[in-house]
């Protein structure tokens, strides 16, 4: 498997079309609230969001796209919402599988899957199998993921493979564990629902990332919304820690 290094110690390459984007899809509870609908009607719809957002990215050239689907600190949010999460998770997994092996996207779920239910744990293992050959956008779902849980078992990770590393590691060392470590960081991040914060996702990953805010809430997301995200990178000017001046003379 091919090791990505982090952008603190190498310069990525700035691609016009952003080569991986993440997603945090907000705003789902609110719409169906403005729709006099349960919450759980905006989750719904914003499956359908996914779908069309993995669509475009796949025809636009992304090759690697990452939703935040369930945080480590969902789980306190009202039990009923949490159970049907989890309900809708595995049904739109169980019905989308196979079109997502027809396209030939290769899907991995990043998180703590231990507080999962065994079925549903089971149904996330035979996709990333089933997938795992796949040439085409890996797809990429977190779920019970936080930033800081991501770091923390890195660490550990590590250090159980390697424990003369408890005497100092540097970041080299520690990228190889880390949930994601088969993708190189993101370079858009979007949040949908007006909130303008990160949110424990991706912490390590996005410290070079383009951050864009948008008050559209995810269900209403569409192929047009994205389009604007990506012409908002576009406008950047990507210097990793660079002058302006560098990036002109450069041959």
């Amino acid at each position: 498997m091919i090791q990505f290094q982090s952008s603190t110690s190498e310069i990525p390459v700035a691609k016009s079309v952003p080569t991986h984007i993440a997603i945090i899809m907000d705003g789902n509870g609110r719409w169906a609230k403005q729709r006099f609908l349960p919450r759980i009607a905006g989750h719904q719809r914003g499956v359908k969001s996914v779908r069309n957002t993995v669509r475009h990215c796949v025809g636009i050239g992304v090759e690697y796209l990452t939703f935040f689907a369930f945080s480590s600190e969902n789980w306190r949010r009202p039990k009923d919402e949490v159970s049907f999460l989890m309900t809708l998770f595995y049904s739109a997994l169980e019905r989308e599988i196979e079109q997502i092996q027809k396209d030939n996207l290769r899907f991995r779920v990043i998180g703590d899957l231990s507080p999962f239910d065994s079925k549903l744990v089971r149904l996330i293992k035979d996709a990333e199998a089933l997938t795992s050959n796949n040439a085409g956008l890996t797809f990429t779902i977190a779920a019970n993921y936080g930033g800081r849980w991501d770091i923390m078992q890195a660490v550990r990770s590590m250090l159980q493979v390697h424990p003369e590393l408890a005497e100092g590691f540097d970041e080299r060392d520690l990228s190889p564990h880390l949930s994601m470590n088969y993708a190189p960081e993101p370079d858009l991040f979007i949040r949908t629902g007006g909130e303008k914060r990160i949110s424990n996702f991706l912490l390590w990953q996005l410290a070079y990332s383009e951050l864009y805010f948008t008050d559209t809430l995810w269900p209403d997301f569409d192929s047009a919304a994205l389009d604007l995200a990506i012409k908002s990178y576009q406008s950047r000017e990507r210097r990793f820690g660079r002058t302006s001046e560098q990036l002109l003379a450069k041959p």
